[in-house]
């Protein structure tokens, strides 16, 4: 009879315990997100802007220009667009730098990558994901710039070739463009970045 108490005490408080650190683990990922808009250099606002943005008109693109013959992906950052992938002919590219000009909230910059073609097959996108994450790992080896974040470095790859975009100092760009340039894989790099002071 102890033992059965004990066992179910012992299982309340394993549960409670797991509850706890579920909880936790929210705050914590909770936190990290906070901690990575921290240290953006964008302003609150316009990172909610960007996100925004990049549902819209994610949103728009699949209703206007549906796949799967047209693959496009959209980055908002810091207002400015960055449109990458295929699509089927260049009115349909002219369309989507449209759309993207349209968009609300308001954008500064369009930048329109569009390649004419079939989308790209499941394993280049396959691929594409696996460069970004390696030109991310990269920029964290970039320690001669004592106050670079590479956080403040956005990267999208298209088809081997890679974007960066960011608020950055002239001599972050450069460092930045440098090591992704000798990540394997990457067959061309394409720097986007705002400058600052």
């Amino acid at each position: 009879m102890n033992r059965f108490y004990r066992r179910c005490t012992l299982l309340a408080l394993g549960t409670g315990l797991a509850l706890s650190l579920s909880s936790c683990a929210g705050f914590l990922v909770g936190g990290a997100a906070s901690i990575s808009v921290v240290h953006d250099r964008r302003t609150t606002g316009t990172v909610i802007d960007d996100q925004t943005t990049e549902l819209k008109l994610n949103d728009v693109l699949n209703q206007q220009l549906p796949p799967p013959a047209n693959h496009i992906n959209v980055t908002a950052y810091n207002g400015a667009v960055l449109l990458t992938g295929q699509v089927i002919s260049v009115p349909a590219r002219q369309q989507a730098e449209d759309l993207a000009r349209r968009s609300n909230p308001p954008v500064r910059e369009v930048y329109n990558e569009l390649v004419i073609g079939p989308p790209s097959s499941l394993s280049t996108q396959g691929n594409d994901a696996l460069l970004t994450t390696k030109v991310k790992a990269s920029l964290f080896q970039i320690h001669s710039l004592p106050d670079f974040d590479p956080s403040r470095v956005k990267v999208v790859t298209e088809s081997g070739v890679v974007y960066l975009l960011g608020l950055v100092r002239p001599v972050e760009a450069d460092a930045a463009a440098e090591i992704a340039s000798v990540v394997a894989g990457v067959r061309q790099v394409v720097t986007i970045f705002e400058y600052i002071d």
